[in-house]
Protein backbone atom coordinates (compact mmCIF):
# COMPACT_ATOMS: atom_id res chain seq x y z
CA UNK A 1 0.00 0.00 0.00
CA UNK A 2 0.97 3.51 -0.70
CA UNK A 3 -0.20 5.91 1.03
CA UNK A 4 -1.18 8.95 -0.47
CA UNK A 5 -3.66 10.28 2.36
CA UNK A 6 -4.34 8.87 5.76
CA UNK A 7 -5.39 5.14 5.80
CA UNK A 8 -8.77 4.48 5.69
CA UNK A 9 -9.22 1.36 7.86
CA UNK A 10 -12.91 1.17 7.51
CA UNK A 11 -12.44 -1.87 5.16
CA UNK A 12 -9.94 -3.55 7.14
CA UNK A 13 -12.24 -3.97 10.03
CA UNK A 14 -15.49 -4.18 9.02
CA UNK A 15 -16.68 -7.58 9.43
CA UNK A 16 -20.20 -6.51 10.88
CA UNK A 17 -21.40 -7.71 6.90
CA UNK A 18 -19.11 -10.51 6.65
CA UNK A 19 -20.07 -14.46 7.86
CA UNK A 20 -16.95 -15.74 9.31
CA UNK A 21 -16.29 -19.33 8.04
CA UNK A 22 -14.28 -20.92 10.35
CA UNK A 23 -12.29 -23.59 8.33
CA UNK A 24 -10.73 -20.49 6.76
CA UNK A 25 -9.38 -20.17 9.60
CA UNK A 26 -8.00 -23.74 10.48
CA UNK A 27 -6.79 -23.45 6.52
CA UNK A 28 -6.02 -26.68 4.28
CA UNK A 29 -5.51 -30.14 7.02
CA UNK A 30 -4.41 -33.04 5.92
CA UNK A 31 -7.54 -35.60 5.91
CA UNK A 32 -5.84 -37.61 8.81
CA UNK A 33 -5.98 -35.12 11.27
CA UNK A 34 -9.34 -33.65 10.20
CA UNK A 35 -10.85 -37.21 11.43
CA UNK A 36 -8.80 -36.58 14.64
CA UNK A 37 -9.78 -32.92 14.77
CA UNK A 38 -12.67 -31.92 17.34
CA UNK A 39 -14.70 -28.22 17.55
CA UNK A 40 -15.51 -26.68 20.74
CA UNK A 41 -18.44 -24.81 20.91
CA UNK A 42 -19.41 -22.05 23.65
CA UNK A 43 -22.67 -19.74 24.31
CA UNK A 44 -23.19 -18.04 27.64
CA UNK A 45 -26.81 -18.17 27.08
CA UNK A 46 -27.73 -21.03 25.55
CA UNK A 47 -24.59 -23.49 26.83
CA UNK A 48 -24.79 -26.34 29.37
CA UNK A 49 -21.51 -27.45 30.25
CA UNK A 50 -23.19 -31.32 30.83
CA UNK A 51 -23.17 -31.21 27.32
CA UNK A 52 -20.92 -32.78 24.79
CA UNK A 53 -19.85 -29.02 23.35
CA UNK A 54 -19.07 -30.60 20.24
CA UNK A 55 -21.91 -28.90 18.08
CA UNK A 56 -23.57 -25.66 17.48
CA UNK A 57 -26.81 -26.80 18.68
CA UNK A 58 -25.12 -28.58 21.83
CA UNK A 59 -22.88 -26.30 23.27
CA UNK A 60 -20.61 -25.23 26.64
CA UNK A 61 -21.64 -22.31 28.48
CA UNK A 62 -18.48 -21.13 29.98
CA UNK A 63 -14.88 -20.37 29.30
CA UNK A 64 -13.86 -22.28 32.07
CA UNK A 65 -14.95 -25.59 30.89
CA UNK A 66 -12.89 -24.46 27.56
CA UNK A 67 -10.18 -23.94 29.58
CA UNK A 68 -10.15 -27.41 30.92
CA UNK A 69 -10.12 -29.44 27.76
CA UNK A 70 -6.69 -30.87 26.70
CA UNK A 71 -6.49 -29.45 23.11
CA UNK A 72 -4.90 -31.25 19.56
CA UNK A 73 -3.39 -30.30 16.50
CA UNK A 74 -6.69 -29.17 14.81
CA UNK A 75 -8.65 -28.55 17.65
CA UNK A 76 -11.06 -25.35 17.20
CA UNK A 77 -12.33 -23.45 20.56
CA UNK A 78 -15.43 -21.63 19.14
CA UNK A 79 -16.72 -18.76 20.55
CA UNK A 80 -20.64 -17.21 19.86
CA UNK A 81 -20.80 -14.33 17.95
CA UNK A 82 -22.13 -11.42 19.34
CA UNK A 83 -22.35 -12.99 22.98
CA UNK A 84 -20.20 -11.38 25.67
CA UNK A 85 -18.16 -13.67 27.53
CA UNK A 86 -16.98 -12.83 31.46
CA UNK A 87 -13.48 -14.62 32.30
CA UNK A 88 -10.26 -15.40 29.64
CA UNK A 89 -9.58 -17.99 27.46
CA UNK A 90 -5.72 -19.17 28.84
CA UNK A 91 -4.16 -22.36 27.56
CA UNK A 92 -0.45 -23.98 27.97
CA UNK A 93 1.33 -26.10 26.00
CA UNK A 94 -0.82 -26.00 22.76
CA UNK A 95 0.97 -28.11 20.00
CA UNK A 96 -0.75 -27.98 16.49
CA UNK A 97 0.87 -28.33 13.37
CA UNK A 98 1.46 -26.97 10.62
CA UNK A 99 -1.09 -27.89 8.58
CA UNK A 100 -3.30 -28.39 11.79
CA UNK A 101 -3.19 -25.56 13.97
CA UNK A 102 -5.15 -24.83 17.00
CA UNK A 103 -7.80 -22.14 16.34
CA UNK A 104 -9.17 -19.96 19.11
CA UNK A 105 -12.01 -17.99 17.13
CA UNK A 106 -16.08 -17.26 16.75
CA UNK A 107 -18.35 -18.96 15.10
CA UNK A 108 -21.67 -17.58 13.42
CA UNK A 109 -24.32 -18.22 16.30
CA UNK A 110 -27.81 -16.36 14.66
CA UNK A 111 -27.04 -15.15 11.33
CA UNK A 112 -29.88 -12.44 11.91
CA UNK A 113 -27.87 -10.93 14.53
CA UNK A 114 -25.17 -9.85 12.38
CA UNK A 115 -22.76 -10.11 14.65
CA UNK A 116 -19.34 -12.20 13.47
CA UNK A 117 -17.52 -12.06 16.51
CA UNK A 118 -17.58 -12.72 20.56
CA UNK A 119 -16.49 -10.26 23.16
CA UNK A 120 -14.79 -11.69 25.85
CA UNK A 121 -14.13 -9.07 29.29
CA UNK A 122 -11.34 -10.47 30.82
CA UNK A 123 -11.90 -7.32 34.02
CA UNK A 124 -9.45 -8.77 37.02
CA UNK A 125 -7.97 -11.49 35.07
CA UNK A 126 -4.33 -11.12 33.40
CA UNK A 127 -5.48 -11.52 30.28
CA UNK A 128 -8.38 -11.93 28.21
CA UNK A 129 -6.88 -14.38 26.37
CA UNK A 130 -3.18 -15.93 27.70
CA UNK A 131 -1.53 -18.67 25.88
CA UNK A 132 2.10 -20.06 27.23
CA UNK A 133 4.40 -22.06 25.77
CA UNK A 134 2.83 -22.65 22.53
CA UNK A 135 3.03 -23.86 18.69
CA UNK A 136 1.41 -23.02 15.53
CA UNK A 137 -1.85 -21.17 16.91
CA UNK A 138 -4.53 -19.22 15.38
CA UNK A 139 -6.50 -16.71 16.99
CA UNK A 140 -8.65 -14.78 15.45
CA UNK A 141 -12.14 -13.19 15.13
CA UNK A 142 -12.92 -11.66 18.44
CA UNK A 143 -13.83 -8.47 20.34
CA UNK A 144 -11.25 -8.38 23.61
CA UNK A 145 -11.15 -5.69 27.03
CA UNK A 146 -10.24 -6.15 30.26
CA UNK A 147 -11.08 -2.97 32.26
CA UNK A 148 -9.90 -3.22 35.45
CA UNK A 149 -10.84 -5.27 38.51
CA UNK A 150 -7.78 -6.41 40.43
CA UNK A 151 -6.57 -9.59 40.52
CA UNK A 152 -8.93 -12.43 40.79
CA UNK A 153 -8.65 -15.46 42.73
CA UNK A 154 -6.54 -17.96 41.07
CA UNK A 155 -4.65 -14.95 39.19
CA UNK A 156 -1.22 -13.77 40.31
CA UNK A 157 -1.19 -11.99 43.06
CA UNK A 158 1.99 -10.39 41.83
CA UNK A 159 0.77 -9.28 38.00
CA UNK A 160 1.79 -6.24 37.11
CA UNK A 161 -0.29 -5.91 33.87
CA UNK A 162 -2.85 -6.60 32.21
CA UNK A 163 -3.40 -7.31 28.17
CA UNK A 164 -5.83 -7.77 25.80
CA UNK A 165 -3.62 -10.74 24.23
CA UNK A 166 -0.75 -11.95 26.13
CA UNK A 167 1.50 -14.45 24.48
CA UNK A 168 4.42 -16.15 26.62
CA UNK A 169 7.24 -18.52 26.21
CA UNK A 170 8.87 -19.20 29.82
CA UNK A 171 9.86 -22.54 29.74
CA UNK A 172 12.96 -23.68 27.56
CA UNK A 173 12.10 -24.43 24.18
CA UNK A 174 11.51 -23.45 20.62
CA UNK A 175 8.23 -22.40 20.38
CA UNK A 176 6.03 -20.14 17.83
CA UNK A 177 3.71 -20.19 14.34
CA UNK A 178 1.53 -17.65 16.01
CA UNK A 179 -1.17 -16.04 13.95
CA UNK A 180 -3.20 -13.55 15.13
CA UNK A 181 -6.19 -11.57 13.05
CA UNK A 182 -9.05 -9.75 13.27
CA UNK A 183 -8.77 -8.82 16.87
CA UNK A 184 -10.62 -5.56 18.35
CA UNK A 185 -8.53 -4.83 21.47
CA UNK A 186 -10.01 -2.04 23.47
CA UNK A 187 -9.71 -0.77 27.02
CA UNK A 188 -7.53 -3.01 28.75
CA UNK A 189 -6.32 -0.96 31.92
CA UNK A 190 -4.99 -2.66 35.12
CA UNK A 191 -6.31 0.14 37.71
CA UNK A 192 -9.92 1.28 38.31
CA UNK A 193 -11.64 3.86 36.53
CA UNK A 194 -10.61 7.00 38.26
CA UNK A 195 -6.99 6.10 39.00
CA UNK A 196 -4.36 8.95 38.64
CA UNK A 197 -0.85 8.23 37.30
CA UNK A 198 1.53 9.36 39.83
CA UNK A 199 3.20 13.07 37.52
CA UNK A 200 6.96 11.32 38.34
CA UNK A 201 6.31 7.71 36.70
CA UNK A 202 6.34 9.62 33.23
CA UNK A 203 9.51 10.12 33.64
CA UNK A 204 10.71 6.52 34.22
CA UNK A 205 12.41 4.80 31.14
CA UNK A 206 9.08 2.86 30.91
CA UNK A 207 6.70 3.51 34.00
CA UNK A 208 6.54 1.66 37.39
CA UNK A 209 2.98 1.28 37.97
CA UNK A 210 0.60 -1.12 36.69
CA UNK A 211 -0.43 -0.93 33.51
CA UNK A 212 -3.05 -2.35 30.64
CA UNK A 213 -1.30 -3.27 27.45
CA UNK A 214 -3.01 -4.09 24.10
CA UNK A 215 -1.41 -7.48 22.41
CA UNK A 216 1.66 -8.46 24.11
CA UNK A 217 4.53 -11.17 23.13
CA UNK A 218 6.79 -12.49 25.96
CA UNK A 219 10.11 -14.71 25.71
CA UNK A 220 11.07 -14.99 29.85
CA UNK A 221 13.88 -17.43 29.72
CA UNK A 222 17.17 -16.87 27.84
CA UNK A 223 16.61 -21.00 26.64
CA UNK A 224 13.16 -20.21 25.16
CA UNK A 225 12.46 -18.93 21.08
CA UNK A 226 9.23 -17.52 19.81
CA UNK A 227 9.69 -17.31 15.73
CA UNK A 228 7.12 -17.17 12.86
CA UNK A 229 4.66 -14.51 14.68
CA UNK A 230 2.19 -12.76 12.96
CA UNK A 231 -0.57 -9.86 13.79
CA UNK A 232 -2.25 -8.40 10.80
CA UNK A 233 -5.86 -6.37 10.60
CA UNK A 234 -6.05 -5.93 14.13
CA UNK A 235 -7.41 -2.93 15.93
CA UNK A 236 -5.96 -1.63 19.37
CA UNK A 237 -7.52 1.11 21.22
CA UNK A 238 -7.36 2.71 24.43
CA UNK A 239 -4.96 0.85 26.39
CA UNK A 240 -2.76 2.25 29.76
CA UNK A 241 0.61 1.67 27.81
CA UNK A 242 1.88 0.00 24.90
CA UNK A 243 -0.87 -1.49 21.90
CA UNK A 244 1.77 -4.16 20.37
CA UNK A 245 4.41 -4.85 22.04
CA UNK A 246 7.26 -7.24 21.64
CA UNK A 247 10.30 -8.35 24.99
CA UNK A 248 12.75 -11.03 24.32
CA UNK A 249 16.05 -11.34 25.46
CA UNK A 250 18.89 -10.98 22.34
CA UNK A 251 17.11 -12.46 19.44
CA UNK A 252 14.62 -14.69 21.61
CA UNK A 253 11.48 -13.66 18.94
CA UNK A 254 12.40 -13.81 15.03
CA UNK A 255 10.29 -13.70 12.09
CA UNK A 256 7.55 -10.88 12.78
CA UNK A 257 5.42 -9.85 10.23
CA UNK A 258 2.95 -7.14 11.71
CA UNK A 259 0.59 -5.38 8.38
CA UNK A 260 -2.55 -3.61 8.59
CA UNK A 261 -2.68 -2.77 12.49
CA UNK A 262 -4.22 0.26 13.84
CA UNK A 263 -3.30 1.59 17.74
CA UNK A 264 -5.03 4.63 18.61
CA UNK A 265 -4.87 6.30 22.27
CA UNK A 266 -2.31 4.14 23.36
CA UNK A 267 -0.80 5.15 26.74
CA UNK A 268 2.49 4.55 25.72
CA UNK A 269 4.40 3.70 22.59
CA UNK A 270 2.07 2.44 20.13
CA UNK A 271 4.22 -0.41 18.78
CA UNK A 272 7.77 -1.46 20.88
CA UNK A 273 10.14 -4.71 19.77
CA UNK A 274 12.94 -5.44 21.90
CA UNK A 275 14.81 -8.37 21.35
CA UNK A 276 13.72 -9.20 17.71
CA UNK A 277 15.70 -10.43 14.53
CA UNK A 278 13.71 -10.46 11.64
CA UNK A 279 10.44 -8.16 11.37
CA UNK A 280 8.56 -6.44 8.75
CA UNK A 281 6.10 -4.24 10.38
CA UNK A 282 3.98 -2.49 7.15
CA UNK A 283 0.71 -0.42 6.86
CA UNK A 284 0.28 0.57 10.36
CA UNK A 285 -2.16 3.39 11.48
CA UNK A 286 -0.39 4.52 14.77
CA UNK A 287 -2.26 7.72 15.94
CA UNK A 288 -1.97 9.58 19.74
CA UNK A 289 0.71 7.35 20.97
CA UNK A 290 1.33 8.84 24.50
CA UNK A 291 -2.37 9.29 25.30
CA UNK A 292 -3.18 11.59 28.49
CA UNK A 293 -6.76 11.20 28.19
CA UNK A 294 -7.39 8.36 30.68
CA UNK A 295 -5.19 9.67 34.21
CA UNK A 296 -4.71 5.72 34.15
CA UNK A 297 -2.27 5.91 31.48
CA UNK A 298 1.50 6.21 31.19
CA UNK A 299 1.22 9.58 28.92
CA UNK A 300 4.19 8.92 27.01
CA UNK A 301 5.90 6.74 23.76
CA UNK A 302 6.67 6.98 20.30
CA UNK A 303 4.21 5.22 17.68
CA UNK A 304 7.23 2.70 17.06
CA UNK A 305 10.49 1.99 18.53
CA UNK A 306 13.23 -0.26 18.47
CA UNK A 307 15.71 -1.53 21.45
CA UNK A 308 18.25 -4.52 20.74
CA UNK A 309 16.47 -5.59 17.72
CA UNK A 310 18.14 -6.23 14.09
CA UNK A 311 16.86 -6.93 10.66
CA UNK A 312 14.02 -5.26 10.89
CA UNK A 313 12.10 -2.89 8.23
CA UNK A 314 9.23 -0.31 9.37
CA UNK A 315 7.38 0.74 5.88
CA UNK A 316 4.11 2.25 4.37
CA UNK A 317 2.60 3.24 7.64
CA UNK A 318 1.35 6.56 9.52
CA UNK A 319 2.66 7.70 13.21
CA UNK A 320 0.69 10.73 13.68
CA UNK A 321 0.87 12.83 16.93
CA UNK A 322 2.80 11.01 19.84
CA UNK A 323 2.72 12.96 22.71
CA UNK A 324 5.16 12.84 25.60
CA UNK A 325 7.72 14.71 27.50
CA UNK A 326 10.61 12.71 26.10
CA UNK A 327 10.87 10.24 23.16
CA UNK A 328 8.08 10.60 21.76
CA UNK A 329 8.95 10.32 17.92
CA UNK A 330 7.05 9.44 14.92
CA UNK A 331 9.56 6.30 14.96
CA UNK A 332 13.31 5.75 16.68
CA UNK A 333 15.97 3.72 16.83
CA UNK A 334 17.02 3.08 20.45
CA UNK A 335 20.17 1.91 21.24
CA UNK A 336 21.65 -1.78 20.60
CA UNK A 337 20.03 -1.87 17.64
CA UNK A 338 21.47 -3.18 13.47
CA UNK A 339 19.94 -3.28 10.30
CA UNK A 340 16.97 -1.15 11.22
CA UNK A 341 14.83 0.73 8.33
CA UNK A 342 12.67 3.32 8.25
CA UNK A 343 11.28 3.66 4.91
CA UNK A 344 7.69 4.93 2.65
CA UNK A 345 6.16 6.41 5.86
CA UNK A 346 4.29 9.54 6.76
CA UNK A 347 5.37 11.03 10.42
CA UNK A 348 3.50 13.90 11.38
CA UNK A 349 2.92 15.96 14.61
CA UNK A 350 4.86 13.72 16.80
CA UNK A 351 6.10 15.88 19.72
CA UNK A 352 9.91 14.17 19.98
CA UNK A 353 10.11 14.12 16.61
CA UNK A 354 11.10 12.82 13.10
CA UNK A 355 14.76 11.45 12.95
CA UNK A 356 15.82 10.04 16.09
CA UNK A 357 18.92 7.07 16.16
CA UNK A 358 20.37 6.42 20.04
CA UNK A 359 24.13 4.70 20.86
CA UNK A 360 25.58 1.98 19.78
CA UNK A 361 23.57 1.08 16.87
CA UNK A 362 24.89 0.36 13.39
CA UNK A 363 23.68 0.76 9.48
CA UNK A 364 20.09 2.24 10.69
CA UNK A 365 18.47 4.33 8.15
CA UNK A 366 15.54 6.48 7.50
CA UNK A 367 14.65 6.95 3.86
CA UNK A 368 11.97 8.14 1.64
CA UNK A 369 10.03 9.36 4.39
CA UNK A 370 7.47 12.43 4.60
CA UNK A 371 7.96 14.02 7.75
CA UNK A 372 5.48 17.46 8.82
CA UNK A 373 5.69 19.33 12.16
CA UNK A 374 7.64 16.71 14.15
CA UNK A 375 9.79 17.98 17.03
CA UNK A 376 7.66 20.49 17.92
CA UNK A 377 7.78 19.86 21.79
CA UNK A 378 9.77 22.56 24.25
CA UNK A 379 12.11 21.35 26.60
CA UNK A 380 10.71 23.26 29.97
CA UNK A 381 7.23 23.26 29.15
CA UNK A 382 4.35 21.10 30.18
CA UNK A 383 6.52 18.88 32.07
CA UNK A 384 8.87 18.22 28.66
CA UNK A 385 12.08 17.34 30.16
CA UNK A 386 13.83 16.73 26.63
CA UNK A 387 13.78 19.09 23.33
CA UNK A 388 11.96 18.00 20.50
CA UNK A 389 14.41 17.44 17.34
CA UNK A 390 13.61 17.53 13.57
CA UNK A 391 17.15 14.87 13.54
CA UNK A 392 18.88 13.69 16.43
CA UNK A 393 21.55 11.60 16.86
CA UNK A 394 22.91 10.39 19.61
CA UNK A 395 25.40 8.48 21.52
CA UNK A 396 23.12 7.54 24.74
CA UNK A 397 23.51 3.40 25.67
CA UNK A 398 22.20 3.80 29.06
CA UNK A 399 25.02 3.62 31.61
CA UNK A 400 28.13 3.56 30.68
CA UNK A 401 30.69 5.42 27.97
CA UNK A 402 28.26 7.10 24.96
CA UNK A 403 29.11 4.77 21.78
CA UNK A 404 28.28 5.66 18.47
CA UNK A 405 25.83 5.32 16.42
CA UNK A 406 27.57 3.85 13.58
CA UNK A 407 26.75 4.23 9.91
CA UNK A 408 23.68 5.87 10.03
CA UNK A 409 21.98 6.61 6.09
CA UNK A 410 19.55 9.41 5.73
CA UNK A 411 18.33 10.12 2.42
CA UNK A 412 15.86 11.07 0.00
CA UNK A 413 13.65 11.87 2.62
CA UNK A 414 11.13 15.33 2.88
CA UNK A 415 10.99 17.42 5.99
CA UNK A 416 8.91 19.89 6.46
CA UNK A 417 8.50 22.14 9.36
CA UNK A 418 6.03 25.29 9.58
CA UNK A 419 7.05 28.90 10.91
CA UNK A 420 5.84 28.58 14.65
CA UNK A 421 7.88 25.68 14.97
CA UNK A 422 11.75 25.68 15.87
CA UNK A 423 13.70 23.29 13.73
CA UNK A 424 15.88 21.73 16.51
CA UNK A 425 18.86 19.39 15.20
CA UNK A 426 21.64 17.39 17.78
CA UNK A 427 24.30 15.06 16.78
CA UNK A 428 26.24 13.14 19.40
CA UNK A 429 30.34 13.97 19.04
CA UNK A 430 30.39 10.39 19.48
CA UNK A 431 28.61 9.67 16.02
CA UNK A 432 30.64 7.60 13.42
CA UNK A 433 29.88 7.49 9.33
CA UNK A 434 26.48 9.46 8.77
CA UNK A 435 25.16 9.85 5.27
CA UNK A 436 22.76 12.62 4.64
CA UNK A 437 21.89 12.96 1.34
CA UNK A 438 19.13 14.12 -1.71
CA UNK A 439 16.68 15.41 1.38
CA UNK A 440 14.66 18.40 1.18
CA UNK A 441 14.74 20.26 4.24
CA UNK A 442 12.09 22.98 3.87
CA UNK A 443 12.43 24.54 7.53
CA UNK A 444 10.24 27.76 7.43
CA UNK A 445 11.20 28.93 10.60
CA UNK A 446 14.16 29.15 12.83
CA UNK A 447 16.42 26.41 13.18
CA UNK A 448 19.01 25.58 16.27
CA UNK A 449 21.40 22.90 17.47
CA UNK A 450 20.66 21.60 20.98
CA UNK A 451 22.19 19.49 23.18
CA UNK A 452 20.82 15.72 23.26
CA UNK A 453 19.65 16.12 26.42
CA UNK A 454 20.81 12.29 27.37
CA UNK A 455 24.68 13.94 26.66
CA UNK A 456 25.02 17.41 28.72
CA UNK A 457 28.69 17.34 26.94
CA UNK A 458 26.72 16.93 23.78
CA UNK A 459 28.01 20.32 21.63
CA UNK A 460 29.99 21.07 18.12
CA UNK A 461 32.84 18.14 18.28
CA UNK A 462 36.18 19.57 18.99
CA UNK A 463 37.26 17.28 15.90
CA UNK A 464 35.09 16.53 12.53
CA UNK A 465 33.11 13.75 13.23
CA UNK A 466 34.95 10.78 11.40
CA UNK A 467 33.36 9.31 7.94
CA UNK A 468 30.81 11.72 7.16
CA UNK A 469 28.47 12.02 3.85
CA UNK A 470 26.97 15.16 3.91
CA UNK A 471 25.85 16.79 0.43
CA UNK A 472 23.43 17.57 -1.67
CA UNK A 473 20.37 18.51 0.35
CA UNK A 474 17.91 21.40 -0.41
CA UNK A 475 17.49 23.78 2.38
CA UNK A 476 14.55 26.46 2.30
CA UNK A 477 17.26 29.04 2.78
CA UNK A 478 20.60 29.05 4.02
CA UNK A 479 20.11 28.96 7.78
CA UNK A 480 17.98 25.95 7.85
CA UNK A 481 20.87 23.64 9.26
CA UNK A 482 22.46 25.40 12.23
CA UNK A 483 26.19 25.44 11.82
CA UNK A 484 26.66 24.82 15.35
CA UNK A 485 25.58 21.52 14.88
CA UNK A 486 28.70 20.34 13.64
CA UNK A 487 28.76 19.16 10.71
CA UNK A 488 27.49 20.75 7.43
CA UNK A 489 26.52 20.18 4.02
CA UNK A 490 29.26 20.68 1.54
CA UNK A 491 27.46 21.10 -1.46
CA UNK A 492 24.20 22.71 0.05
CA UNK A 493 21.10 22.97 -2.71
CA UNK A 494 18.82 26.71 -1.79
CA UNK A 495 15.22 26.76 -2.93
CA UNK A 496 11.51 26.33 -2.69
CA UNK A 497 10.52 23.35 -3.99
CA UNK A 498 6.97 24.59 -4.48
CA UNK A 499 4.85 22.01 -2.42
CA UNK A 500 1.36 21.02 -3.67
CA UNK A 501 -0.14 22.08 -0.44
CA UNK A 502 2.46 22.62 2.22
CA UNK A 503 1.42 21.72 5.75
CA UNK A 504 -0.89 19.02 4.62
CA UNK A 505 -1.40 15.41 5.58
CA UNK A 506 -1.26 13.74 2.70
CA UNK A 507 1.63 12.67 0.92
CA UNK A 508 0.75 14.17 -2.79
CA UNK A 509 0.09 17.71 -0.92
CA UNK A 510 4.72 17.03 -1.24
CA UNK A 511 4.54 16.59 -4.44
CA UNK A 512 7.32 19.42 -5.98
CA UNK A 513 5.70 21.85 -8.12
CA UNK A 514 9.43 23.03 -9.16
CA UNK A 515 10.81 20.42 -11.37
CA UNK A 516 13.92 22.55 -12.26
CA UNK A 517 14.81 22.55 -8.56
CA UNK A 518 14.66 18.58 -7.86
CA UNK A 519 14.18 16.70 -11.04
CA UNK A 520 17.50 14.21 -11.23
CA UNK A 521 19.31 16.17 -8.83
CA UNK A 522 19.69 13.01 -6.47
CA UNK A 523 22.98 11.32 -6.05
CA UNK A 524 23.49 7.69 -6.11
CA UNK A 525 23.89 6.72 -2.66
CA UNK A 526 26.95 4.69 -1.81
CA UNK A 527 28.12 2.92 1.11
CA UNK A 528 29.76 5.52 4.06
CA UNK A 529 33.92 5.07 3.45
CA UNK A 530 34.88 2.67 6.17
CA UNK A 531 31.19 1.00 6.09
CA UNK A 532 31.53 -2.81 4.07
CA UNK A 533 28.15 -3.42 4.55
CA UNK A 534 25.47 0.01 3.70
CA UNK A 535 22.43 -1.75 4.61
CA UNK A 536 21.32 -5.24 4.18
CA UNK A 537 18.28 -4.62 2.32
CA UNK A 538 20.46 -2.63 -0.36
CA UNK A 539 20.76 1.47 -0.81
CA UNK A 540 19.22 1.57 -3.86
CA UNK A 541 15.71 1.83 -4.57
CA UNK A 542 13.36 0.55 -7.17
CA UNK A 543 10.27 2.98 -5.68
CA UNK A 544 9.39 6.29 -3.94
CA UNK A 545 7.01 6.63 -0.86
CA UNK A 546 3.95 6.91 -3.96
CA UNK A 547 5.01 3.52 -5.62
CA UNK A 548 6.21 5.47 -8.55
CA UNK A 549 9.26 4.05 -10.25
CA UNK A 550 12.90 5.66 -9.83
CA UNK A 551 14.39 5.79 -13.03
CA UNK A 552 17.85 7.42 -14.32
CA UNK A 553 19.60 9.55 -10.87
CA UNK A 554 17.10 9.57 -8.45
CA UNK A 555 14.78 13.28 -7.53
CA UNK A 556 15.41 14.90 -3.89
CA UNK A 557 12.95 14.21 -1.15
CA UNK A 558 10.91 11.38 -0.97
CA UNK A 559 8.51 12.06 -3.97
CA UNK A 560 9.57 10.91 -7.36
CA UNK A 561 8.28 13.36 -10.26
CA UNK A 562 6.29 11.85 -13.31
Amino acid sequence: MHLSRPVSFSKCFSLTRRVIHVLAVVGALAVGEVARAASYYVHPVTGDDARAGTSADAPWKTLEKANAVRLKAGDRVLLAAGQTFRGQLAFAGLAGTADAPIVLASYLADAAAGATRAKIDGRGYVAAVQVKNSRHVRISDLVLTADGGGMRRGQPAKADMRCGVLIEAEADGRYGDIELTRLQVSDVSYEEPGFVRPAADVKTANGTGRYGFGIRFIVKSAGAQMSRIAVTDCDIENVNHTGLKFTAPNHGIEDVRVERVRVVHAGGPGVQLSGVRGGRFRELYVDHSGSTRDTRNWGRGSGLWTWSSSDVVIENSQFLHANGPGDSAGVHIDYHCRNVVVQYNLSANNAGGFCEVLGNNFNCAYRYNVSVNDGHRVKGRAGAFQEGKTFWLSGYVGKGPRRGPFNTYVYNNTIYVSEDIVAKMAVGPTAEGVLIANNIFHLRGRSQMVKGDQFSADHAADRPLPRVFFENNLFLRADNWPAAVGITDRAPLLGDPAFARPGGLALADFTPGNAALVKDRGVPIAKIPGDDIGLTVGLAVAHDILGRPIVGPPDLGAIELP
